[in-house]
């Protein structure tokens, strides 16, 4: 404790950029996984290749793809905010695919009977009943995220795993416990906030 009120500001530091790397990644991944989930969703002879391909990317080793981008973008923030998103897009792309294949036939054809476009059934039927799958991926994904990233400072990546590393380096516990601890208590706060939307979404579904 008398380490973190010394050291607060350099905390406070190392977790908004975790942040800032999470949330970086995330928006990126949201972005991709959406149009792929959509048409994974509408065409099923396509499925079959986009979820091989995020499955494959999923089960890269973390250090083996810091690593692998390391000739292409070199160190830094680029290098784990992209590897981060290539982690997030299976569970992104396979709930959103999983959220709008969810609803029922029937709802859509009666939607498309008004006389909607295609794009109007996706936006004003499809999406809002989907939300609570797409959510529950957004979930998964920010938690595993904000994870994986504190690995990320292997790469001069900066976030909290930096702090866990040096404290390992120089066989500071304090340091550690500091890092580890905070990474944690972002990840519970982050997954009980997502959850809460979740649950609440799921019951205007109904």
């Amino acid at each position: 404790m008398n380490w973190l009120m010394r050291n607060w500001e350099n905390v406070a530091v190392a977790l908004w950029q975790h942040i800032a790397i999470s949330g970086s990644a995330l928006v990126i991944s949201l972005a991709v996984a959406f149009p792929l989930g959509v048409f994974a969703a509408r065409h099923p002879r396509a499925r079959g290749l986009i979820l091989g391909i995020t499955s494959t990317l999923y089960t890269i080793p973390t250090m083996a793809l810091l690593a692998l981008l390391i000739p292409i973008v070199g160190l830094g923030r680029t290098n784990a905010i992209i590897a981060m998103v290539m982690f997030s897009l299976l569970v992104l792309t396979r709930n959103i695919m999983a959220g709008i294949q969810g609803v029922a036939p029937d709802i859509v054809d009666a939607a498309k009977g008004t006389g909607m476009t295609s794009w109007q059934v996706l936006a004003k039927v499809e999406l809002p009943l989907a939300m609570p799958a797409i959510v529950a991926g957004l979930r998964v994904a920010a938690v595993t995220v904000i994870s994986v990233t504190v690995v990320a400072a292997y790469v001069n990546a900066g976030g909290l795993g930096k702090l866990i590393f040096e404290g390992m380096a120089s066989d500071h516990a304090p340091k550690i416990w500091v890092g580890a601890l905070t990474a944690c208590l972002l990840s519970v706060v982050v997954d009980v906030s997502l959850a809460h939307v979740e649950t609440r979404l799921g019951r205007r579904a109904l």
